[in-house]
């Protein structure tokens, strides 16, 4: 247990004595490091101040040159980005919604009366959202034109976390890999677009083109359990209305 002793304490004996000159001894000896260490620091910074600065300069400038180029490059950037993009995506829904799809699309794609197309928003304003998003809209569009292997190219190309958006650019890639005759590929993307999000839209719509799509690759476990998924989670969902059919197929080729 520590001890204190109190003000104008004086050592009764030689063994109190010794022990004070020992803490004294020890304290000098802690103040002496501290000393020298901050001596030794002292050094160091006078010797290499210049390049302290320097560094510390370099550090400034970086981060005043990022807030500097979000401000006054990325934000007025990505402004005229999305500006330049309103007619093409307003081909794309005209497009999506309209009876002349193909021309459509393809003015969605390379712009029209003036304006920008999808892949002109790529090229010029790489690296903000609006070209990010052009992506989508460009692959989709090459999807709807069956130009499968371009359409597989522009949603490879477009990240998002959007709860509806991100899901249908993976199935989309599901839907051309079924038009190039590669099905496990397919198959492998309806199912990342199954894991991504969880909600009654592309979850029950994906889970269906798995389930149908696992038939026909011979893994009708799999595709069991995609079907009474959408039977069980999504029993309001448009593919719920036809489930019952393919449960009973799945179940009796999983038996075999």
């Amino acid at each position: 247990m520590a001890t204190y002793n109190k003000r104008g304490y004086k050592p009764k004996n030689k063994a109190e004595k010794e022990q004070n000159i020992e803490e004294g001894s020890t304290t000098a000896e802690v103040f002496n490091t501290l000393d020298e260490t901050a001596s030794k620091t002292e050094a160091f910074v006078a010797k290499n101040q210049k390049y302290i600065f320097v560094i510390i300069g370099l550090v400034a400038a970086v981060v005043l040159g990022s807030l500097a180029y979000k401000e006054y490059v990325a934000k007025p950037k990505q402004l005229n980005a999305m500006n330049d993009m309103f007619q093409a995506q307003k081909f794309f829904n005209e497009a999506v919604n309209g009876v002349a799809k193909d021309s459509l699309f393809n003015l969605a794609l390379n712009g029209g009366e003036g304006k920008f197309g999808m892949l002109d928003i790529i090229e010029e304003y790489s690296g903000t959202q609006a070209a990010n998003l052009a992506n989508y809209y460009a692959g989709t569009a090459y999807l709807r034109l069956k130009d499968y292997k371009n359409a597989v190219s522009y949603l490879s190309e477009f990240e998002s976390e959007d709860e509806i958006l991100a899901p249908l650019a993976k199935g989309n890639i599901g839907d051309a890999f079924v038009q190039l005759n590669q099905p496990e590929d397919a198959f492998e993307y309806y199912e990342k677009a199954i894991a991504m999000r969880d909600n009654g839209y592309t979850t029950p719509m994906y889970l269906y083109k798995a389930g149908a799509l696992a038939l026909e690759l011979g893994k009708a476990d799999k595709a069991l359990s995609y079907f009474k998924r959408i039977k069980d989670d999504y029993p309001n969902s448009s593919e719920a209305s036809t489930v019952d059919v393919f449960i009973g197929k799945a179940e009796v080729l999983a038996s075999k």
